[in-house]
């Protein structure tokens, strides 16, 4: 990953979670704790966050990224992920894809097969009207445009109505403590409705997201099924996750 790239990522993550420790970005980025002060050092000088003790905060206090910036953060990590899940899917399946910009990157892979696709992004229902093999559904609701999607109590009703084999979601922070979180409550909400209404859950998730405590907890990292990352992973987490029964597939970057 070239120095811009990182210091980019760092923005976006430090935006998105509030605030991050150098220790935490060192082991993310696989560099050592001195690269990430100095990359912390100069998006200070540019405005871009503050430094705190340990690490950095961000300027605004923690804001959702729109989905423009949201699609490019870790772009390459998410499409091997979304690559992976889509081997899982089933010809005949009820699946349930979610606004996030991994699900979408699955969306796009999906092939033409009979399936039906319930989801609450307005870019996966587009992304699937060339596909006439498939149904697809949309929550409906109230729209949420930093996310380009349907939230709110609509779209919780709608979901309450069906029967999904497989949910395929993201979320901005996985801990195994704090549990399963997200920026944004409505998301939330959504997410943990959607979890509810499903035989099998599929957590997509880059490497950023563990260790991330974001500002509303929806579940516990038990009630996931399987987990997709990428294999550049820390292996403490692979062997904390299948100790506690969670499955893990490995996706491999190219």
């Amino acid at each position: 990953m070239l120095v811009v790239e990182r210091q980019r990522e760092i923005v976006a993550l430090v935006d998105r979670e509030r605030s991050v420790r150098v220790t935490s970005l060192a082991r993310l980025f696989q560099v050592t704790e001195e690269t990430i002060r100095r990359d912390l050092e100069k998006l200070e000088a540019e405005g871009k966050l503050l430094r705190s003790h340990g690490g950095a905060v961000s300027r605004s206090g923690g804001h959702e990224l729109s989905y423009a910036e949201r699609e490019l953060s870790f772009f390459a990590e998410k499409t091997a992920i979304a690559r992976e899940a889509v081997k899982l899917v089933e010809e005949g399946d009820t699946i349930l894809i979610d606004a996030s910009t991994t699900a979408f990157q699955m969306a796009r892979m999906l092939p033409d097969m009979t399936l039906t696709v319930l989801t609450n992004s307005m870019q996966v229902c587009i992304e699937l009207t060339n596909r006439p093999r498939m149904r697809v559904v949309c929550t409906g609701g109230t729209l949420s445009p930093p996310s380009l999607s349907f939230v709110g109590f609509r779209a919780e009703q709608m979901l309450s109505e069906y029967h999904i084999h497989r949910l395929f979601f993201s979320c901005s922070g996985v801990d195994f403590e704090h549990g399963l979180s997200d920026i944004n409550e409505s998301q939330a909400v959504l997410k943990q409705k959607m979890m509810s209404v499903t035989d099998q859950t599929y957590l997509l998730v880059d490497k950023s997201k563990f260790g991330v405590k974001s500002l509303k907890r929806f579940g516990k990292v038990t009630d996931i099924k399987t987990i997709i990352t990428n294999d550049s992973v820390d292996r403490t987490i692979v062997r904390e996750l299948q100790a506690l029964r969670v499955g893990v597939h490995l996706a491999h970057v190219e």
